[in-house]
């Protein structure tokens, strides 16, 4: 079946596609108050208008069959269906409302399971009753005939997501990682619905800011400083920094096969008839510097990684496994850990930035070499990531980047080192503080524990 030729039609002509669903691995209906309400002044700032459009809707129908798969739109579509609902409460009553009655959308119909979907439909239904109180007859037709989407059917899922790709590309309120996601589903083609089901679910269930940072603020730098490159902004012109290589392609280049050799015996131990005896589960061995592996892989790389960020992040929990490794140690990280979570100044600009480096290349570290010697690389770490910003009046973004991506840098260390001692090897150097910073009780903290390891210049 070929894809048939976009159309727009009207809101109502959309509710006439009775078949529409919304597949598992879509996310959760996630609109805020703010989405809705904009929406809807959309309708009213508008209705004077011949025509408005509401965007473009992607559906996916598999060859002959009758269901359709919201691919691209489903949290417009859900908000379009809750706006009916509201309409059709408020005024089925009364005896304009006979043109109307026709009308119905099915979406609402469908079984929801998950709980923020849940929460938000009930959320904004409430706002959407109370705004649907001052729409008038011209209104509501406005609304049901001269608002529309651009209707996409597409019989190729892969080029479905493709399709959604390309379109949000070009958007504004989209994350890079949106894209990411869309093009690593495409990857997983071969896959079936539970598979990549149980691929986003974890992602999907991450508060978007957490991921965002953990995109921008971690892995994307550590990827590009470890090379040597900028990682100052995470957009949507970077996200080739997480697209890398699929494994079923027939061409297959040397450098892929101790790659294929990883994936498929770890499916292979998981997928054993062992282990519904045992329970053993294997991970893959993913490495942050790795060439990426397209599709669900991918996901488990972000699901695995969402969590070790948080353990070199969570230094008050006393079963943090980087505490109870220095836990008995001589050196200073233990104190050092907790001057990082404690001193007045640890929230301005610049010494956030500083300590996200820190905790780049904590998680750099131990992802390569575990805790091995953790306590004195955590004096290394903050020796070389706090001295711009005890040298300095100021510590910008710039800054950080510039020190990230340095040829000289801990990060390009860690990349190119077979084992630990050039890590220990690295000069470190004495540093004179900026004047200013002597008089600040809220560096203060941090330029004593330099002075005490003898890095402050005499």
């Amino acid at each position: 079946m070929e894809t048939k030729q976009p159309k727009i039609i009207s809101i109502a002509e959309a509710f006439q596609n009775k078949n529409l669903k919304i597949p598992d691995y879509q996310r959760p209906y996630k609109w805020t108050e703010k989405n809705v309400k904009q929406l809807l002044d959309d309708i009213r700032l508008n209705k004077e208008s011949n025509d408005y459009r509401f965007g473009t809707i992607v559906v996916h129908q598999e060859n002959d069959h009758a269901d359709l798969d919201i691919v691209d739109g489903q949290q417009r579509m859900l908000t379009l269906s809750l706006i009916y609902l509201a309409i059709k409460e408020t005024y089925s009553e009364k005896g304009f409302y006979s043109k109307f009655k026709n009308i119905n959308s099915s979406l609402l119909e469908l079984k929801f399971d998950n709980l923020i979907t849940q929460k938000n439909l009930k959320t904004n239904y409430n706002v959407i009753l109370r705004e649907v109180r001052n729409f008038d007859e011209s209104t509501i037709n406005f609304f049901y005939h001269h608002c529309k989407v651009v209707w996409v059917v597409i019989s190729d899922i892969s080029e479905a997501f493709q399709f959604f790709d390309s379109q949000n590309s070009r958007g504004k309120d989209l994350y890079p990682q949106d894209l990411l996601k869309a093009f690593h589903l495409r990857e997983m083609a071969k896959n079936s619905d539970e598979e990549k089901k149980t691929c986003v679910e974890y992602w999907e269930n991450l508060d978007q800011k957490k991921l965002d940072k953990l995109f921008k603020n971690y892995l994307y730098r550590i990827r590009n400083w470890s090379k040597g490159r900028s990682a100052e902004e995470f957009t949507k012109d970077d996200v080739g920094v997480f697209k890398g290589i699929t494994l079923d392609n027939n061409h297959e280049f040397n450098y892929i096969k101790s790659y294929k050799i990883n994936h498929f015996y770890t499916e292979m131990y998981n997928n054993d008839i062992n282990r519904n005896i045992d329970g053993q589960k294997l991970e893959y061995p993913f490495q942050l510097d790795q060439i990426m592996i397209n599709g669900k892989r991918f996901f488990e790389f972000i699901t695995h990684y969402s969590k070790e960020v948080e353990n070199i992040k969570d230094f008050n929990n006393d079963l943090n496994q980087v505490k109870i490794k220095i836990k008995d140690t001589k050196t200073k990280a233990l104190e050092i850990l907790d001057l990082l979570d404690t001193y007045d100044a640890r929230y301005r600009t610049g010494d956030l930035y500083v300590r996200n480096v820190f905790n780049c290349c904590l998680l750099y570290y131990i992802d390569k070499f575990g805790y091995y010697k953790i306590d004195e690389i955590i004096v290394r770490f903050f020796i070389w990531v706090y001295t711009p910003r005890i040298e300095k009046h100021s510590v910008r973004l710039k800054t950080i980047d510039n020190l990230g991506k340095n040829y000289q840098g801990f990060f390009r260390i860690i990349r190119e080192s077979i084992n630990t001692k050039e890590i220990f090897y690295k000069e470190l150097g004495i540093i004179k503080p900026y004047n200013g910073n002597f008089k600040k009780e809220s560096t203060k903290p941090l330029i004593d524990i330099f002075d005490e390891l003898n890095y402050i210049s005499k």
